[in-house]
């Protein structure tokens, strides 16, 4: 294949505009060739800004940059579960992965969950990349390429970040390191519990997750894993905030998310959290972009058609978020 302009690439994604098979395709392969030389665990310096759950809400990652400003001006640090759920989650993961490409220092991509072949052929990325490319094709290309993301970033060398949480198989960093990586999410596993587990308030020490996946964990089993790797915060996304951002355990772990009024029905904010030398962090809140507006029109119908949510929607407001939060 002839060689492309990735910021061709890059300018035609910004205008909703996709990309042809074939080139996606080329970006899967020159990407999977850039993440196999990263590390499981990628230190970055500082300043960096940090990026949640996204799951295919486009407008909003335009307006993330937008307010987060441009790469490579900014430095990002993408969190995982980039697609499944928001009506875009080609365009999303085409962006982000172009620009990988093209920045590859200053763009960083953990695998989330939602990085997975079995999750992606049940929650909408499968659908939409067969209903806009006529084949699953393009969704082979991007779970192939996800493969090969890293599971975890450092920052500064203090904060420890991951999509989902820790796990009782890892006490020392370098036993992430590891890990055999360049596979399926397994079913369970430290691999599995990076990206599915959760803190709980409610607990000290591990215990089984109600997502029938990793585990929550407590304030002692932060408190220890940040001592035993001397470091001082823990940084992850995968859980639903209504404020856009969570801090637990006398601000040893925070969670960010970044899609807000997720579902286009959950009617929650978003942020994205910018952490400056020194270790400041600062949580830049934001609502859902105007655009918005007419995907949850076009959800809703959807929704009506398919008759897939019919009994979500026999239960309150309240239980619809917490099993968003915990199973979707």
């Amino acid at each position: 294949m002839a060689p492309f302009d990735l910021d061709a690439c890059i300018d035609r994604l910004r205008n909703k505009q996709l990309l042809g098979e074939a080139l996606i395709r080329e970006i899967c392969e020159k990407t999977k060739e850039v993440l196999m030389r990263e590390s499981n665990v990628v230190h970055v310096s500082s300043p960096v800004t940090v990026v949640g759950d996204i799951h295919g809400q486009f407008h909003d990652l335009i307006e993330i940059f937008r307010i987060g400003g441009q790469a490579p001006n900014t430095n990002y640090l993408f969190l995982g579960d980039y697609v499944d759920r928001g009506l875009h989650s080609v365009e999303t993961i085409s962006l982000l992965t172009c620009l990988k490409l093209r920045y590859p220092e200053r763009i960083q991509l953990i695998r989330g969950n939602h990085e997975s072949r079995a999750v992606t052929q049940t929650y909408g990325f499968y659908l939409e990349c067969t209903r806009k490319y006529g084949s699953p094709a393009v969704w082979q290309y991007f779970t192939d390429m996800f493969d090969f993301l890293t599971l975890s970033v450092v920052i500064d060398d203090a904060i420890f970040c991951v999509h989902g949480g820790l796990s009782p198989s890892i006490h020392q960093i370098d036993q992430i390191k590891i890990i055999d990586r360049f596979r399926e999410i397994p079913h369970e596993g430290p691999m599995a519990d990076l990206v599915w587990s959760d803190p709980d308030p409610e607990k000290e020490d591990f215990a089984i997750s109600p997502r029938g996946a990793g585990y929550t964990f407590g304030a002692s089993i932060v408190k220890k894993f940040l001592h035993l790797n001397g470091m001082n915060h823990v940084l992850r996304a995968h859980q639903l905030c209504m404020e856009g951002y969570s801090v637990l355990y006398n601000d040893q772990l925070s969670t960010v998310w970044s899609a807000p009024n997720y579902c286009y029905r959950c009617g929650n904010m978003a942020s994205i959290l910018e952490v400056s030398p020194g270790g400041r962090r600062f949580f830049n809140v934001f609502s859902a972009a105007p655009e918005n507006e007419v995907c949850q029109v076009v959800a809703w119908i959807i929704i009506w058609l398919t008759d897939s949510f019919s009994e979500m929607d026999r239960v309150s407001s309240s239980q619809e978020r917490q099993q968003i939060e915990y199973f979707l």
